[in-house]
């Protein structure tokens, strides 16, 4: 038996390839799914099922097409209702792979549909869960995707998620491995672990969610405690994996389309697309296309596009550097945004040799900062999370989450200059880019973020730690 997680750190995902005698089982695969075809090819296996823990939100699953690939039928729990074939298998029903088993526990909350998978080797002993979005390593599923106005509330699925955890995951023995489908840093849970594999026991030991001793009432308390709206694109997402989608060749064809600085223009008029610049941030504060939106390859890149752009239906044309353009039309795919109509042939280098309006962003080193803070107050803002700025901040800043950037704009100065950071530098960058596209030009970025602030001698907070907030 072989067991392997696939972890995509950009959308904290992980899926699973799980091997036996020749047979292979996929669970919550992503949407390219030439890697698992290979993968198996290199056992000398064949893919004879792909499980699906629930219908996903954050990302778009390659179930479809890998079933349509290689013939494996889709299999997910009770309640599911795609719109294409599928196992729709019961509670407790047992699937043969090879010489193990893989059992269906239907453990609804997150979703009346998600199910947790548990793996049995082939003298029966419990193995492993595959939890989905049921169990988080330090945390549970956030239980308020799928209420339904007038029929289940989030304390409705809240407490269906506390009886799944108590019913059919807590009692399994210590020793058993949880699988996740996410870890730290996706939106569908708020407490994760950085790690993305444990055992059943130490979460018992160290996941909030699991006292022995909590009540239904306090679990429910707790788990909807601290939650923030999901992400816009979130329902989406569902309906692309309830009812299917386009192969992603056929997106990748479309999105790399090369265009001269002549042509990608009249495609962003013509179109009304958004120029997505996908860059290092120093690169795009050097220079950038006016009006352009900065979300870096290198960071969270695909969850930020999800989060900002929202409408997977809207056309995105591309800033990226050369030979990136397929990763970032595939990375944009994995979260339903199928609309790229190309890219900036030359990148932009091309489109300032051919001397077409660019635009900069203003950034200043701390030690400039502080010797002006000493002078004038300066009007400082910070993009981070509310929970980071809680946890800790400059004391002259104000907190306008980038999240919700749109909701503070009122807030900026209209003619002075005002700072922004983040932690680093990536998140106040895209901050940048969306304040510069609504016309506001007096911004300055603080280089290095928080980070650098905190070394300088600014006055900060007095640090709290965020799991007491």
């Amino acid at each position: 038996m072989k067991v392997e997680q696939i972890y995509t750190g950009c959308l904290a995902q992980g899926a699973y390839y799980i091997e036996s005698d020749g047979e292979v089982a996929i669970i919550d695969p992503l949407r390219e799914v030439e890697p698992y075809i290979k993968r198996a090819k290199l056992d000398d296996a064949e893919i004879k099922y792909i499980f699906e823990t629930h219908f996903h939100a954050d990302f778009v699953s390659g179930h479809v097409t890998l079933a349509k690939k290689t013939g494996a039928p889709i299999v997910y729990g009770p309640n599911a209702n795609p719109a294409f074939d599928a196992i729709i298998a019961k509670d407790n029903q047992e699937f043969i792979l090879g010489k193990v088993t893989i059992k269906v526990l239907h453990t609804p909350g997150h979703t009346m549909e998600s199910t947790t998978y548990l793996l049995q080797d082939e003298d029966g002993k419990d193995h492993a869960i595959f939890s989905g979005d049921t169990l988080f390593l330090g945390d549970v599923g956030r239980p308020d995707l799928a209420q339904k106005m007038g029929v289940l509330t989030e304390r409705d699925l809240a407490g269906y998620l506390y009886d799944s955890l108590r019913n059919k995951i807590m009692p399994l023995r210590d020793d058993v491995i949880v699988y996740p489908a996410h870890g730290a840093g996706s939106a569908c849970g708020k407490n994760m672990m950085k790690e993305t594999v444990d055992t059943l026991g130490n979460q018992k030991k160290v996941n909030y969610a699991l006292r022995a001793d909590m009540t239904k009432e306090e679990f429910i308390e707790e788990v909807i405690e601290g939650l923030l709206p999901p992400p816009q694109y979130f329902p989406l997402n569902v309906k692309l994996n309830k009812e299917g989608y386009e192969d992603i060749k056929d997106v990748l064809k479309r999105g790399t389309r090369a265009l001269s600085p002549k042509a990608f223009e009249a495609a962003a008029n013509e179109t009304g697309a958004v120029v997505l610049d996908v860059r290092h941030q120093d690169d795009y504060a050097k220079g950038h296309i006016p009006r352009s939106i900065f979300i870096g390859l290198d960071g969270s890149f695909a969850p930020w596009a999800g989060a900002l752009i929202s409408d997977v239906k809207q056309p995105i044309l591309l800033v990226a550097p050369k030979g990136l353009e397929g990763e970032a039309v595939t990375r944009l795919s994995r979260v339903g945004f199928d609309n790229t109509l190309g890219y900036l042939e030359g990148g932009f280098e091309a489109w300032k040799k051919a001397a077409f309006e660019y635009d900069t962003v203003d950034q200043i080193e701390v030690a400039d900062l502080r010797s002006i803070m000493a002078e004038d107050k300066a009007p400082i803002f910070d993009v981070r999370k509310k929970s980071e700025f809680l946890s800790e901040h400059a004391l002259e800043a104000m907190n306008t989450p980038l999240d919700y950037l749109n909701d503070h704009l009122s807030e900026f100065p209209g003619n002075d200059f005002f700072y922004i950071h983040c932690a680093g530098g990536y998140r106040s960058m895209i901050a940048a880019s969306i304040l510069k596209s609504r016309g506001i030009h007096n911004l300055i970025d603080i280089k290095g973020g928080f980070e650098k602030i905190k070394d300088s001698g600014i006055p900060v907070s007095e640090y709290v730690c965020p799991s007491t907030l």
